[in-house]
């Protein structure tokens, strides 16, 4: 995809001073010093294997600069000739394109513009296979299992893409010839009115690996048996693959899901109230539940919000309507009327009590992170204290037997000993929150058991 303005037609090689890398790995780094090298072919339009070169440009904050080069990387006279830069930026929810330039593709290449004067779309470099369709995001993060985003992409947003992470997998390509374990994701991708129709449309299918970025990309355009196929493998790199994080989604956004809870208190409410909670809407890895009265002393409807972000799952919003002649313990902070202070009418209210996020993005055994002094939740909640990441342990209750994730929070509301206490929640992949115990300490233990 090249820039319709400020095309490049002639190359300038300059000497690089390098810094050194980064030394945090992600799917797609940016140290200073990194370099990859492909080598792509297009089955009908280049058939003729065509070498380059990318380092890194230039880096600030979270926003990094790729250039590519074919110049002396030995290719034949039949490949394409092409220079250019690719600016990503790394985000909460993943990584975006933000900008393009390079030189003009060849004229025998189809035109991806509805015109061919000041076409800004080629497909003509791995970079801008990577980007096509997909730009915002290119990758979308956490990256967990079952995870599908929609994404545009194009000089004028006219170019979507349907994409859906299919798990990792073992690859060997040039780069790695001993086999490696990469994210495939694979993108249905649909462009409209473009002289070039219907190349720039069909199925790409990007390996990704940890601490390297990609590996191999397969762009399948459409047009049936003889339709061109665009493929491009990495030959060398100075970077080293590291191990993926988990992809174990321990807090699933699926519209439709359903989960039934009862809860009970050890000594406000020992008659156990059954709620059911419904995800009825999923746009850009945020979802809202709608929560239900099943059966018990608390007749509750409302919708809580959460977000999915890579600094975790954090509950946005909680608003209920309830009614019971249950009297718990009242909550603070002090500095609420007491009108707008908390209740503890669902399963929900437990777990986001006090702390964001609720669980991490990735969670790993002794992860950990401190309640907010300041700012939205300590207004709300006037909680001090922290959460950590226990480890991996089996539970069974009523709706099943998991392995699952134990995340322990303890919390202190001030001159409130219901609002203060230790907090444990198991979350299983697939299905979110199974069990939640908080040990108050008023004496009383709620416990929270998924049902179905």
């Amino acid at each position: 995809m090249r820039r319709a303005k400020g095309v490049v037609v002639s190359v300038v090689l300059a000497v690089l001073a390098f810094a050194p890398a980064a030394s945090a790995s992600s799917w797609l780094p940016s140290g200073q010093d990194a370099t990859w090298t492909y080598r792509w072919t297009d089955s009908v339009y280049s058939a003729a294997p065509t070498t380059e070169k990318v380092t890194v440009k230039s880096r600030k904050g979270n926003t990094f600069t790729l250039e590519w080069t074919t110049v002396d990387q030995g290719n034949s006279e039949d490949a394409v000739a092409s220079a250019g830069t690719v600016t990503f930026q790394t985000t909460n929810a993943g990584i975006e394109n933000t900008d393009w330039s390079s030189t003009a593709p060849p004229g025998e290449f189809p035109v991806l513009c509805s015109q061919a004067a000041s076409c800004g779309n080629a497909l003509t470099s791995t970079l801008y296979n990577v980007i096509w369709g997909s730009r915002r995001p290119v990758l979308q993060e956490p990256l967990l299992a079952g995870l599908s985003w929609e994404s545009t992409g194009g000089a004028r947003g006219d170019v979507a893409s349907s994409n859906t992470y299919l798990g990792t997998e073992k690859i060997t390509v040039p780069a790695f010839p001993s086999p490696v374990t990469a994210a495939k994701v694979r993108s249905r991708i649909t462009q409209a009115g473009a002289l070039g129709d219907p190349y720039g449309s069909g199925l790409r299918t990007i390996w990704w690996v940890y601490g390297v970025g990609p590996v191999k990309v397969e762009f399948q355009h459409a047009g049936g048996a003889s339709a061109p196929v665009t493929t491009s493998v990495l030959e060398s790199t100075n970077l080293t693959p590291a191990a993926p994080p988990t992809d174990a989604d321990y807090f699933p956004f699926r519209k439709g899901l359903k989960l039934t809870y009862r809860w009970t208190n050890s000594k406000h409410m020992k008659e156990a109230a059954v709620e059911r909670f419904t995800i009825d809407t999923v746009v850009n890895n945020t979802a809202r539940f709608k929560v239900a009265h099943v059966s018990g002393p608390i007749r509750v409807a409302g919708t809580y919000g959460f977000s999915k972000r890579l600094d975790g799952v954090t509950n946005l919003w909680g608003t209920t309507q309830s009614a019971t002649l249950v009297k718990f313990p009242g909550l603070g902070p002090r500095s609420a009327a007491p009108a707008k202070r908390n209740r503890f009418v669902t399963p929900f209210d437990l777990m986001n009590f006090g702390i964001n996020p609720i669980l991490g993005a990735y969670p790993t055994a002794k992860d950990g992170w401190p309640a907010a002094t300041r700012g939205t939740d300590f207004a709300t909640y006037g909680v001090t204290g922290k959460t950590e990441v226990v480890g991996l342990r089996r539970v069974k209750v009523p709706g099943g037997s998991f392995t699952a994730v134990v995340v322990r929070s303890t919390l202190t509301q001030k001159g409130f000993p219901f609002g203060s206490g230790t907090r444990t929640c198991w979350f299983a992949p697939g299905k979110g929150l199974v069990k939640l115990t908080f040990a108050h300490r008023d004496g009383s233990v709620s416990t929270v058991e998924l049902v179905k």
